[in-house]
């Protein structure tokens, strides 16, 4: 299954977007604080970041920090985490080695949205900062810039 093109924009926004801290406001989106503690019902939110078309919480469940994203009406977006390589798909680690033998990873996360899990690694070298994407069945490249 795969995440739609909104879906898609979504991840493009967080993925360039910088990652800043606020702490949580009480006058934030009701619908969003209602979902939330519908959704996680154990989860201790830490903080919380309205932005103009979403808003972000970050919050901690069984040990772990995690971030949510809902719509203004409360409808949840998707969920992610960042994980370490040994976290991917035995198959996506082997794809990545053999293919990025070269490279270190700068960044990793799970995505999940729409009912699928995806995976977003950003590897660079030297020369280059490569963002790949999986749904689970190999890497396709999500961006690719040159560095000056």
């Amino acid at each position: 299954m795969s995440l739609s093109i909104k879906t898609f924009a979504f991840v493009a926004m967080l993925l360039t977007a910088s990652s800043t801290f606020a702490t949580p406001t009480h006058d934030s989106n009701e619908a969003v604080r209602v979902a939330f503690h519908k959704d996680f019902k154990k989860a201790e939110l830490m903080t919380s970041e309205v932005k103009a078309t979403f808003t972000k919480l970050t919050f901690k469940m069984n040990g772990v920090v995690m971030y949510a994203f809902y719509s203004d009406n409360g409808q949840l977006l998707a969920v992610t985490r960042n994980i370490t390589s040994n976290q991917l798909p035995i198959q996506l680690l082997l794809d990545l080695k053999a293919d990025y033998a070269s490279y270190w990873i700068s960044d990793l996360f799970e995505l999940t949205g729409e009912g699928a899990s995806n995976y977003y690694i950003t590897v660079e070298n030297a020369d280059q900062r490569v963002t790949l994407r999986s749904n689970g069945s190999g890497w396709d490249v999500y961006e690719k810039k040159s560095k000056e």
